[in-house]
């Protein structure tokens, strides 16, 4: 006996897969044994691979194991209905890495055991959000800083001059402790001197950068001093177009997230490894500081390090100034990080689990090649 779709009982079938091509959502059809019966383009592209391919893999293949879609799957089975699943991480380093979307599963009832999952993506609204939240702390330290340097750096300018001219008057304790001023008003200078980059409003002077170069240099100088004894893979998209930035700048950019995953390793023994991931992914259209200019973001960098997860209370504050988990932390590193993305018109944000702590940064390329994008970047935006 055949279905009307001309498939032999206990195989499942898509009737009208033109139809489902079409949808914008990534789908999949799971047989019975959670084989990939069917994937739409939308899912090719979200998983970075054929459907050809998909078709020998496992939905295990392509979803960690710990993931609670596994559950879902389990559920839609078992009651022969619908069910959703919100805020789960899906994907491998293989196919794509790990994104945070929400699932829909359902039960096809003529074909019992198979299961219709659809993905729908978060992250375009996410990113928007968590985008203007970033440059709404960064204003905020860049008015603070401009009234540290008028309001502090003067008055410490005269304190550390007037123990300077003490000191060689002074013997003993005295004498170091007019030492000990001396430190401090350098230490709480070169605080305020650290804000006042937050202050620097002018547009960014970006030119066609070859982002894997500046990656490399960046993992070079990690390699040679704070991960030395940490091991820094790489994942990259080799066709993937110019950027359109400051290279000093990016380079600070990713030097800062590699030391960040490299501290939260050393936090927790120094066992684990960070992995470097480019590829390229249809973007959305964000405005730049300082002017009319709106650019896509289809270029995805992500460092990723396999120890030391950022507790769920923290996660929403990383971007924060002067928010810190660690003893002698300043909160400004990352606080930097997103206001220099920003700056580039860019996006970052930051996802965390047992299993991973990625940071991801969306960027601009090259207009050269954006041109060649345009409409697709319309459509999405």
């Amino acid at each position: 006996m055949t279905h009307a779709t001309g498939q032999p009982d206990g195989v499942c079938s898509i009737a009208t897969p033109a139809v489902l091509q079409a949808l914008p959502n990534p789908l999949l059809l799971l047989g019975k044994h959670d084989e990939i019966v069917f994937a739409n383009m939308a899912a090719e592209q979200f998983f970075h691979t054929s459907f050809k391919i998909l078709q020998a893999l496992s939905i295990t293949d392509i979803i960690p194991a710990t993931s609670p879609v596994f559950e879902l799957i389990r559920g839609v089975r078992d009651h022969q209905a619908s069910a959703n699943e919100y805020e789960v991480r899906v994907g491998t380093p293989r196919s794509g890495g790990e994104r945070v979307v929400d699932v829909q599963a359902a039960a096809v009832l003529e074909q019992p055991g198979c299961v219709l999952l659809q993905i729908q993506l978060r992250s375009v609204a996410q990113k928007i959000d968590n985008q203007l939240t970033h440059r709404g702390a960064a204003r905020t330290v860049s008015g603070l800083a401009t009234m540290l340097a008028h309001e502090i750096k003067n008055p410490l300018s005269g304190i550390r001059g007037a123990a300077q001219l003490i000191e060689p008057s002074l013997s003993g304790d005295d004498r170091t402790l007019a030492k000990l001023i001396q430190d401090e008003t350098d230490r709480i200078r070169g605080l305020v001197d650290q804000l006042e980059i937050f202050s620097d409003d002018r547009p960014v002077d970006r030119v066609a950068l070859n982002i894997h170069a500046i990656l490399n240099h960046v993992r070079s100088l990690a390699a040679s001093g704070f991960a030395k004894n940490i091991t820094i893979k790489e994942q990259y998209d080799p066709s993937l177009p110019l950027v359109f930035g400051d290279r000093d700048q990016l380079v600070q950019v990713f030097l800062n997230l590699l030391k960040n995953a490299a501290e939260a390793i050393a936090e927790v023994g120094g066992e684990g490894d960070i992995v470097l991931t480019t590829s390229f992914r249809p973007g959305i259209k964000m405005p730049v500081p300082g002017g009319h200019e709106r650019l896509s973001l289809p270029l995805e960098v992500s460092i990723h390090n396999t120890k030391g997860m950022i507790p769920r209370d923290v996660l929403p504050h990383v971007f924060e100034p002067f928010f810190s988990s660690k003893a002698n932390g300043k909160g400004l590193g990352l606080a930097l990080v997103a206001k220099i993305i920003g700056d580039h018109g860019g996006a970052v944000e930051c996802q965390s689990d047992e299993h991973c702590t990625s940071f991801r940064v969306l960027l601009p390329m090259h207009a050269s090649r954006a041109s060649q994008t345009e409409q697709e970047i319309d459509a999405v935006s």
